[in-house]
């Protein structure tokens, strides 16, 4: 495996593979790796002939009280890690190859980013639409694999993609979870084992929300989004940031459920704030 850390050798590996007839998948990352970004370079593997793996803590998409600083960053871990998924190159640049100076050009997704994540991040998805456009234009990927667990990304990068003509397959990947349910983050890490234990109020949710729908043939989502409402709100120590029912195509908050519905929410335990969704309808 290739470690890069520069964009214009980056862009040049990627120029050598493409005239070789090869195909490129991306998965890109902030690092740290967990099981879920492993099953993203092993589905990457699956679809292309050469894997890269982009590790970078993005600046741009921290606000200014968010935790850039403490993100956890473990280089040489991760680079053994993507080693044994046989990755071809940790694409792993420094910031100042990434922003040599302050951006004056941004990508901008509008509406799919107003509610959600990006109602409680401004500036956030613009953050991460022009870092994951400069990362496409440097790695050149014919397909680039994105965890589903960051559902409105994933919304919001292939709207971008369509938006802008980009000859590039989005694929999403299903959310990966320990064995008690909580899905895997990188900040999971900053969890105490008290609020490990909160921190299952999420997938909990998730579980009363799919039996109401798919035991109990509750469709109304007011009801619904009360009973997760309520029931994340008897966790001591949850502060509950948003809950969403949402359609899965245009991220629209929904009236009734359908086949297209996904549950959408976010919460801090205690400091650290984690997201999860998923289709209330089998999927």
């Amino acid at each position: 495996m290739d470690i890069i850390c520069l964009p214009t050798e980056m862009t040049s590996w990627s120029n050598r593979m493409i005239a070789k007839g090869k195909s490129i998948a991306l998965a890109p990352t902030m690092g740290y790796f967990h099981k879920g970004h492993l099953s993203l370079m092993k589905m990457a593997a699956e679809k292309a002939d050469a894997v890269v793996v982009s590790l970078f803590v993005n600046p741009i998409q921290f606000g200014p009280n968010e935790d850039f600083e403490r993100y956890p960053r473990d280089l040489e871990r991760d680079a053994e890690l993507a080693r044994q998924e046989h990755v071809d190159v940790l694409f792993a640049p420094e910031q100042e190859a990434m922003y040599p100076q302050r951006p004056k050009t941004k990508v901008v997704v509008e509406e799919l980013t107003a509610g959600l994540c990006g109602a409680a991040r401004p500036g956030h998805f613009a953050g991460v639409t022009t870092v994951v456009a400069k990362l496409f234009n440097i790695v050149k990927p014919g397909m680039a694999v994105f965890g589903q667990k960051d559902f409105q990304q994933l919304s919001v990068i292939r709207q971008m993609v369509r938006d802008l003509n980009w000859d590039i397959e989005i694929i999403g990947h299903p959310i990966v979870r320990e064995e008690d349910g909580l899905a895997m983050s990188s900040r999971n890490i900053y969890l105490s084992p008290d609020e490990r234990q909160k921190a299952l109020c999420l997938h909990k949710a998730i579980q009363l929300a799919q039996k109401k729908v798919r035991q109990q043939g509750v469709n109304e989502v007011s009801a619904l989004l009360q009973e997760v409402r309520t029931f994340l709100g008897s966790f001591v120590g949850v502060d509950i940031e948003y809950v969403s029912i949402v359609d899965s195509d245009g991220l629209a908050e929904q009236n009734t459920v359908d086949q297209h519905s996904v549950l959408a929410m976010a919460v801090r335990v205690g400091k650290t704030r984690l997201i999860d969704n998923a289709f209330l309808f089998e999927n």
